[in-house]
């Protein structure tokens, strides 16, 4: 009996390591489909070459390897991190330590307004109603016109 389940366990293991590896393997015909879902015959065709080669007792790693140097890397949904693909990888992070650079200085340019430090530093000193008022109207620079501090940049160029 365990001479009978000994091929089907070694099939099982064989159709699971090639469905892995045709999930991870794009549809050179459909592009958008990985060689497991896609009906295409180079897909069938790639689908048979993975069963040979792991039958052949090949590693995954030799498998992607082989596809990589025979279709290109464009073939594996996750390209290697070389110098061709680091703008790739590495855009996510830059654009948000861009925005997050933007975030504060634009936070650090509202914290040091003139007329805030000048209340900060009037701090602790009695300054009478009237004092308070005609300091803010000295240091409260004027509101812009028509467009408010907080509107995005390209609203500038927007009619009116």
């Amino acid at each position: 009996m365990e001479n009978e389940e000994d091929p089907v366990k070694k099939q099982q293991i064989v159709d699971a390591r090639a469905r892995n590896i045709s999930h991870n393997v794009r549809c050179l015909e459909c592009g958008s489909q990985s060689i497991e879902e896609s009906q295409a015959d180079i897909a069938v065709l790639l689908r048979k070459l993975i069963r040979d080669e792991i039958r052949s007792g090949k590693s995954d790693k030799d498998i992607y390897k082989k596809l990589e140097d025979e279709y290109g890397e464009t073939i594996l949904y996750a390209p290697k991190f070389d110098w061709q693909t680091a703008a790739l990888w590495l855009s996510p992070v830059l654009i948000a330590g861009a925005a997050g650079g933007i975030w504060a200085y634009g936070r650090h340019r509202q914290r040091t307004n003139v007329h805030l430090l000048a209340l900060n530093l009037t701090r602790g000193i009695p300054l009478t109603p009237k004092e308070k008022e005609a300091m803010l109207e000295i240091l409260t620079p004027p509101p812009p016109q028509g467009i408010l501090p907080s509107s995005p940049w390209w609203t500038r160029w927007l009619p009116k």
